[in-house]
């Protein structure tokens, strides 16, 4: 049963065993979900990579990433002798995330029980499929490759054989949601591109792509940007939970995409800064940047947030402190932590930090990116105006969990937007991110929405499409990015820009190429 940590001697004697748990075992299998049985994501982390402390009165849990360091709130813990359950929240409690950490001795056990029940449902599949295709059997029923060897796949793999063709099935095993849409269909393509390469008859023809109803739409809005001789080779069906029926659905045209309802085009904060806020940038103004939002504005150190401006009660308020860290109010009592947090910041958050593995230092890699090209647009392409620039910005009102900001929305002299997306590690999923923010761009410039907020003030916006500028250090680009990015239909213009890998002491476009002509 959990065991709540909500005293000093609970608390403590939390942390000493969760250690002893931690510094007893070499490697440790990290799993997060949403409380349920809605797995996020499962990595493999060293014991170096993890610790447990005391901070502030609270129990924080800390691991240590290539994507950069990430902080829980430990509210229970309990230990079963094989899994390490904790409940914790992070983002101020905008995330309540249930962590298990499974020894890897332990996981390897706990993988085949996994691996079994995939296969399970992916040979369910298989069956199901025969029903829509008179006479054929199943040449193939297996799994994808897991995100690490050991690990079970998250996709089926069926093969379907009729006399004169075969067809390549995939589905989801493994609970998904509306965001998982770009690394489904990401894995689909690319396993599609290799199975219809094959040498001897009968080929591969068609791609059928089984989905549950949370991602039928945004699935298929990706596929409506797909070159039209891949498109018309994808067919979508929907099946229900139990895995008993399917439905087939109509890929719209994408000309059909700009007739549906879109969610209310969000107004544009005011960027007057508070002399709070000013004040505060003064302190390192090459550093800290301002995001502003209805309700206050969020202050930044290399993309990294650290405090908060709100205005209450007529009067205006800073809280500070970095995520995973308690949030404090600023007054006198609290002006001296604050200044050993800058101090902090200045030390660990630079270029020339010695310290490469600090969480000051590895944490938010893509905003940190963000942050600088903020500042000068230009040194990406000097046709960009330097502002406005609009970073993180969100196509609808609500900032919707499904609806995520465009890392940079920018203008060109020519008229033409561009829609800049960022990353700073390999990421499958780049290409058909950057093409989701286009199309819901495009979506409301084709309305004039762009222009009636004046988001780049009296300056005239193109009747042409956005621009896509997808972003990533040269050795960090994923094998598959061309092969994606020629997957998507030529007449949206994607540019593939390698920026240098110490892009931290200043960005420089090493190779520019437009991708998908």
């Amino acid at each position: 049963m959990p065991e709540r940590v909500n005293t000093p001697e609970r608390i403590e004697a939390a942390r000493q065993k969760i250690a002893e748990l931690l510094g007893a075992q070499a490697e440790w299998f990290c799993t997060l979900s949403d409380g349920t049985t809605q797995a996020q994501k499962t990595e493999a982390l060293g014991r170096s990579e993890l610790d447990i402390a005391i901070v502030h009165g609270r129990l924080i849990l800390t691991s240590w990433t290539e994507k950069g360091s990430r902080s829980w709130k430990v509210f229970s813990w309990d230990w079963t002798g094989e899994k390490l359950t904790l409940e914790a929240s992070r983002r101020m409690g905008a995330e309540r995330p249930l962590i298990e950490l499974v020894p890897r001795a332990a996981a390897s056990a706990i993988a085949l029980t996994v691996k079994a029940a995939r296969q399970v449902r992916c040979d369910a599949l298989a069956q199901l499929a025969c029903t829509i295709q008179p006479g054929a059997r199943v040449e193939r029923s297996s799994l994808s490759p897991g995100a690490r060897r050991g690990q079970p796949g998250r996709y089926a793999r069926i093969v379907l054989r009729q006399k004169h063709q075969r067809t390549a099935v995939t589905g989801s095993v493994a609970a998904s949601k509306p965001s998982d849409a770009d690394a489904f269909l990401s894995s689909a393509l690319l396993w599609f591109k290799r199975v219809s390469e094959r040498a001897r008859q009968p080929y591969v023809e068609q791609l059928w792509l089984i989905v549950e109803s949370d991602l039928v739409k945004p699935t298929i809005q990706r596929i409506a940007l797909l070159r039209p001789g891949l498109r018309e080779l994808i067919a979508v069906f929907e099946v229900d939970k139990q895995l008993s029926e399917l439905e087939k659905v109509d890929v719209p045209l994408r000309e059909e995409l700009w007739k549906r309802r879109l969610a209310r085009f969000p107004p544009v904060p005011q960027t007057d800064s508070s002399e709070v806020t000013k004040r505060l940038i003064a302190l390192a103004p090459e550093a800290i940047d301002v995001v502003h939002a209805r309700h206050g504005e969020t202050l930044r150190y290399f993309g990294l947030p650290f405090a908060r401006v709100r205005r209450v009660m007529e009067s205006e308020r800073v809280w500070f402190g970095v995520e995973g860290s308690r949030r404090r109010m600023l007054d006198e009592k609290t002006e001296r932590e604050c200044t050993n947090l800058l101090a902090d910041l200045m030390e660990h958050r630079s270029a020339n930090s010695s310290d490469h593995h600090n969480a000051l230092y590895r944490n938010a890699g893509e905003a940190w990116l963000e942050s600088l090209l903020r500042r000068d647009i230009t040194r990406l392409d000097p046709g960009l105006l330097i502002a406005p620039l609009h970073a993180q910005f969100r196509i609808a009102r609500g900032g919707a969990a499904t609806v995520r900001p465009v890392d940079l929305l920018a203008l060109r002299h020519d008229g033409r937007l561009a829609v800049i997306e960022l990353k700073v590690s390999e990421s499958r999923e780049h290409v058909l991110q950057g093409a989701d923010y286009w199309q819901r761009v495009e979506a409301h410039r084709r309305r004039g929405h762009i222009a009636r907020a004046k988001l780049f003030g009296d300056r005239k916006i193109s009747n042409e499409p956005p621009l896509i500028y997808l972003v990533a250090p040269t050795l960090r680009v994923h094998p598959a990015f061309n092969t994606l990015a020629r997957s998507i239909a030529p007449d949206i213009e994607i540019y593939r820009f390698d920026i240098n890998e110490d892009w931290r002491s200043g960005v420089r476009v090493m190779r520019r190429l437009r991708v998908n002509v």
